[in-house]
């Protein structure tokens, strides 16, 4: 079995910040290489940890990893369905919840996965393989008009039209198979000063496909509201967020989760009847300390939130 390679993110910020009870029960919702899960199960002594992800291969590496111990159940599935599925399992109430949005150091490298513009590789980018949506439909088969949408909305890409163009173009000549193939196209829709200028051109395109193929952005506000709705008193919710877009949902989320009142400010009195329900442990997002961006240049743009119920 090809090992599950990826360093936690931020770990220490993230235990401390669940600031962990023996007796918990807690919610991992991307377990991925196990490397967060690690360390709450070592503070768990009657407590139970509820791992999902929905890579398979997440799964299948975390059951041998942990196979031994019994604080822990594995779970495939979209993090996305975790409260619907814990609840059924008879979990209504949990004392804190972990949010990785991260895509994993073993995805990007392996270059069968389709993820990076690094590594050559069939266009794939699916966390979950059994999924039919991959890369390879999207990037051939989409519309002009929809593609530019999510180059334009997911990727913040300014020469989204040039590269949708370029796309288009050679589609139309033969599909478009291989991670290569794309960077090829993203470079050449870019004057070669900026290619070599800037360096890693590819990215926002490469985000935005992944972020379509994954559905990433769908669902996570209300999850996150489903999730602090579960908490206990003074249990604790983290979410690491990697770019723009998702950490943008994450905080205000958050914020609108800590506010009393959500009336429009000319309103005289409020009429919502909105009442807060968490307390924002920082209220800017921790990021990773110089040391840690030395040993994994891959947290440089990681961004830490952490709430505590009330």
């Amino acid at each position: 079995m090809e090992e599950f390679k990826h360093i936690p993110v931020m770990l220490n910020e993230v235990i401390d910040g669940l600031d962990i009870k023996e007796n918990g029960i807690y919610v991992d919702c991307t377990i991925g290489g196990g490397g967060h899960s690690r360390e709450i199960l070592k503070r768990l002594k009657t407590g139970h940890l509820y791992g999902f992800d929905r890579d398979e291969k997440a799964i299948e590496t975390c059951t041998e990893r942990f196979k031994d111990n019994k604080n822990l159940t594995l779970i495939h599935a979209n993090y996305k369905d975790a409260p619907e599925i814990l609840q059924a399992r008879g979990v209504t109430k949990i004392d804190g919840f972990l949010i990785d949005l991260g895509v994993s150091s073993y995805q990007i490298d392996t270059a069968e996965r389709g993820f990076s513009f690094l590594h050559n590789g069939r266009l794939d980018m699916r966390m979950d393989r059994s999924q039919s949506i991959d890369a390879y439909q999207v990037v051939n088969y989409y519309s002009k008009e929809k593609l530019l949408d999510i180059l334009y909305k997911y990727g913040e890409e300014s020469n989204a039209k040039k590269i949708v163009e370029n796309i288009i173009a050679r589609r139309k000549i033969s599909p478009i198979e291989t991670t290569g193939e794309l960077k090829e196209i993203i470079e050449e829709s870019f004057p070669k000063k900026v290619i070599y200028g800037k360096g890693g051109v590819s990215k926002k395109t490469f985000q935005a496909i992944r972020i379509e193929v994954n559905g990433e952005l769908e669902g996570l506000d209300s999850l996150l509201f489903q999730l602090i709705s579960m908490l206990n008193s003074k249990g604790r919710g983290a979410v690491l967020t990697f770019h723009s877009l998702e950490d943008r949902i994450v905080k205000n989320a958050f914020k609108r989760e800590a506010t009393d009142c959500l009336c429009p400010p000319k309103t005289p009195v409020c009429i919502c009847g909105h009442k807060k329900s968490i307390v924002l442990v920082n209220r800017k997002p921790i990021t990773a300390s110089e040391e840690e961006l030395a040993l994994n240049p891959r947290s440089s743009s990681a961004k830490l939130r952490i709430i505590e119920k009330i």
